[in-house]
């Protein structure tokens, strides 16, 4: 019989219920889980291919040291033993853990124990350094604690909702969902974005404010003036619960309206008709995301927005608030148990020695970190310079998605001992371990997430671990037992989960805002039933408080919030060298670093290949052509992507997406043109501001190619591989053409000798292709341009299932172009139902003039809801076509 459990999606923050289902072939569906809060059954287009990145391909399935496999056993006490004698001889400041919000709170709590109270040092970190440490210091330095006070309902009940820095509707897809319902269903709901770029979170704005690289200082200051000036301070609150006001007012008031202007990049009448919207409207949500905290300047925009909800009282009350989503599934899981290196368990602080007295005594341990770690990026100049002798990595790929990247691997290559716990063997990071051990994957984990409303989730265990992979707590209670330790003898991550609930309520009188006290002592029954919950649960409350300080109650010692004077840096980075400004980011349909998302032909249908956006003048004026590869440089280093010349893109500004690393790409790891440039208080790297220069990649050939086996690193001066369905989709560019293509193709794509291609070449225009077939299939086409390659991807990557018995049919392919009996379905644009461009512009020809329409004659939109803004955009230019 079928079984069906219900889990958690390991992808963004928003932490979706998924319903797994195991046929009794072992096929694996999922859905969303219509009685979870977060999603109330909706998932976006990741969530819905989940089924399609749980193969065995490229796993880690075993123990390995020094590139060869061992046993556990073996692999744990070389582990146990190298850690044990770096600390013997260099002291516990010579180990480090870098870890991931990707981690269960359950693995997360034994790393941040074993480190923090047993080695004695706080040299763990954790990759959420990269996407939310700014708002943990912001809330730290207003509320006392590193407190959300809000829940996704405000989100859904607010009148005013300020997304900034966040491309909602690629980023957080399902909470895009419930903001645009919520519109839908009140159109007298307003929406501002706050973006450099026109994205398709836009789609929804009713004002988009095209701010300047971190102008978010200066334009939340702005309004704290503004709002001072006028009758929107609410007093009493100022008066009763906070302190500082006065500072931060003068700081806020320093700046000059028309130097306001400047700063922004917006004009005067935008940040009027912005400030006349937050001043009018009481309940107001103000949403920020990595566009925020990805800076310089991070903590003091957090604070920057949390002084306007402070000092209009929107806060903690139903529909108002701000509110930090975060990227990982588990970065607020990891937050709770102290993964960050300046943090203790259960929202406690290295600083306060009460604290770690505290802790301490509660885990029985001999020792305790006294002051804060080393952060990420500098943990990384520590294994660059030697001091950290003995490095461990968890569940993340630092090679790929750390600043200064390049720097980065050579530090981990460079370092004496190296151990990555990861599910794939072949990761950027992965290759340079001297110890790999095996880690269990989403289905085969078992434990608990939480997401960015402080819902603590189950993700369930529904598939037998893969070879030998275990879970990453039981990696490490084994090393902290073979080094001597007691304390680790857990037998089930309900037994973590229970120690974590106790520590939580350890000698907390209602001081310490994180208390689940209400689940300790579960028993692994209570926990495997446990439903979706929000904290904080102290002991005998099981009824969650949602919100928080509305009526005060902050977790400064005096019980005040606390203003912070900010004060707008100057982050003008460009120089006549390196004139543009480069944003990194995510996309729709690919995760981190591909490793789970790179698996699935749908995902990368919709975006194959890594690109940089570019507004229409700026490639003008540089040469670089539509569809052309261009070169991205910074003083760290160079990238080549895909142009993609969009007006969605500011002037002397430039996004590239961080995903693409050495296994899909030739040189796209984008991170290694970032500078190790940090807040000076949270220690978050600055990758929304990076100066570059921007130039056309000198291709004399482009190719495109389809093959039914993954070629090894093609010889090519560019090359970009995505997944497809049969096998395999490669861009490809030649500075220098091969002297034979045909054997360069029977050595990219492996074809036996005695087949040979059928092709043509067309010497005036420079283009060639060739097609190799065995028996009725295609194992491989290649097509070579002078220009980019002008043909049908979709249709031709169709082209690796189909069958090739009818020798029209083949030179069909040969033309690069489907006949008339079968319509070519143009670039995806839904990836959740594969519609493509084509198919969207024939059905509007039809009479479908909305995207309600269209979602009804092809399904598209009607998923995630993520491609309506796409659609809207076809739509539109179909029918101003249609006028002209």
């Amino acid at each position: 019989m079928p079984v069906e459990t219900k889990t958690t999606c390991p992808y963004c923050g928003v932490g979706c219920g998924v319903i797994a289902r195991v046929d009794d072939d072992g096929t694996v569906s999922v859905k969303g889980d219509p009685d979870h809060p977060a999603n109330l059954g909706r998932l976006c287009s990741k969530g819905s291919a989940l089924a399609e990145t749980l193969d065995l391909d490229g796993r880690l399935l075993h123990p390995e040291i020094g590139g060869q496999k061992a046993g556990w056993n073996e692999a744990l006490d070389l582990v146990a033993g190298r850690f044990a004698d770096a600390i013997a001889a260099h002291g516990p400041e010579s180990v480090a853990f870098y870890v991931s919000g990707q981690l269960l709170t359950e693995d997360y709590y034994v790393a941040n124990k074993l480190m923090k109270g047993f080695i004695g040092s706080a040299n763990i970190d954790t990759n959420s350094r990269l996407c939310m440490s700014s708002s943990v210091a912001g809330h730290r330095r207003a509320f006392g604690a590193d407190t959300v006070p809000g829940t996704y309902e405000d989100i859904e009940l607010a009148d005013l909702v300020i997304l900034t820095g966040s491309n909602l509707a690629w980023c957080h897809p399902v909470i895009y969902q419930r903001l645009a319902a919520a519109k839908a269903a009140r159109p007298g709901m307003k929406v501002v974005v706050i973006d450099p770029r026109r994205t398709m979170t836009s789609d929804i704005a009713d004002l988009h404010l095209a701010i300047r690289p971190d102008g978010d200082v200066a334009l939340f200051n702005g309004l704290l003036a503004h709002l001072a000036k006028g009758t929107a301070v609410d007093e009493n609150c100022v008066a009763a619960h906070t302190s500082g006001f006065a500072d931060a007012f003068a700081a806020a008031s320093a700046m000059t309206f028309p130097a306001l202007v400047e700063r922004t990049g917006l004009g005067a009448s935008e940040l009027r008709q912005f400030f006349g919207l937050f001043e009018r409207t009481e309940k107001v949500v103000t949403c920020y995301s990595q566009g925020v905290n990805q800076s310089s300047s991070g903590s003091d925009k957090v604070n920057a927005i949390i002084n306007c909800h402070l000092a209009t009282g929107r806060i903690g009350r139903p529909g108002m608030g701000p509110f930090s989503l975060t990227g990982q599934p588990n970065a607020m899981g990891g937050r709770e148990v102290g993964g960050l290196a300046n943090m203790l368990a259960a929202h406690m602080t290295i600083e306060s020695a009460a604290d770690r007295d505290r802790v301490q005594r509660f885990w029985g341990s001999p020792a305790i970190a006294t002051r804060p770690g080393l952060k990420a990026v500098d943990m990384f100049e520590a294994v660059a310079d030697g001091r950290i002798k003995a490095l461990w990595i968890m569940a993340t790929n630092p090679v790929v998605s750390m600043p200064d990247a390049d720097r980065v691997e050579a530090a981990i290559k460079a370092c004496p001992f190296v151990v990555v716990s990861d599910v794939l063997k072949t990761t950027d990071t992965a290759r340079h371990a001297h110890v790999l051990l095996p880690a269990a994957g989403w289905g085969e984990k078992d434990g608990t997430v939480t997401n960015s409303e402080r819902r603590i989730s189950r993700q369930r265990t529904f598939l037998d671990a893969a070879g030998e992979a275990r879970a990453d707590w039981w990696q490490l209670s084994q090393v902290a037992r073979r080094m001597g330790f007691a304390g680790f003898d857990y037998a089930s991550p309900a037994d973590i989960f229970d120690e974590h609930a106790r520590l939580s309520a350890f000698e907390n009188d209602g001081s310490r805002d994180f208390d689940i006290g209400a689940h300790a002592g579960i028993a692994p029954a209570g926990y495997e039933a446990m439903e979706p919950f929000q904290w904080p649960q102290p002991a005998g409350h099981t009824k969650a408080t949602t919100r928080f300080f509305a009526k005060g109650g902050f977790y400064h010692p005096d019980g005040r919030a606390r203003f912070v004077a900010v004060v707008p840096a100057e982050t003008d980075r460009t120089s006549a060298a390196y004139p543009f400004t480069l944003n990194t980011g995510r996309i729709r349909d690919q995760w981190h670093t591909m490793t789970r998302t790179g698996k699935s032909a749908r995902l990368s249908a919709h975006i194959a290949e890594p690109f940089a956006e570019i507004h229409p003048r700026d490639a003008l004026e540089t040469g670089i052509g539509n569809a052309g590869l261009v070169e991205i440089e910074s003083p760290r280093g160079k990238a080549i992507v895909r142009a993609l010349v969009t007006e969605r893109q500011a002037r002397g500004n430039v996004f590239v997406p961080m995903h693409w690393n050495d296994q899909f790409a030739a040189k796209a790891r984008i991170d290694a043109l970032v500078p190790p440039l940090t807040d000076k208080v949270s220690g978050q790297p600055a990758s929304k501001n990076v100066a570059v220069a921007v130039r056309p990649f000198p291709a004399s050939t482009y190719g495109f190619a389809v093959a039914v086996t993954r070629p090894a690193a093609p010889e090519a001066d560019y090359w970009a591989i995505a997944k497809a369905d049969g096998g395999w989709r490669i861009e490809l560019a030649f500075t220098t053409p091969a002297k034979d293509w045909t054997e360069w193709c029977r050595a990219t794509f492996a074809i036996p000798d005695d087949i040979e291609p059928l092709g043509y070449a067309d010497r005036r225009t420079g283009d060639l292709r060739l097609a190799f077939f065995d028996g009725d299939r295609l194992l491989a086409a290649l097509f070579l341009a002078l220009e980019p390659v002008a043909v049908a991807r979709t249709w031709a990557v169709s082209q690796l299932t189909a069958e090739h018995g009818d020798l029209r049919k083949r030179f069909t392919l040969v033309a690069g172009r489907p006949g008339a009996d079968r319509p070519d379905p143009g670039a995806t644009v839904c990836s959740c139902f594969s519609v493509g461009v084509n198919q969207i512009v024939a059905a509007v020809r039809d009479g479908y003039h909305t995207v309600e329409a269209v979602g009804k004659e092809l399904n598209a939109g009607t998923n995630c809801g993520s491609c309506r803004a796409e659609i809207r955009g076809i739509i539109d230019g179909c029918r101003a076509a249609a006028a002209e």
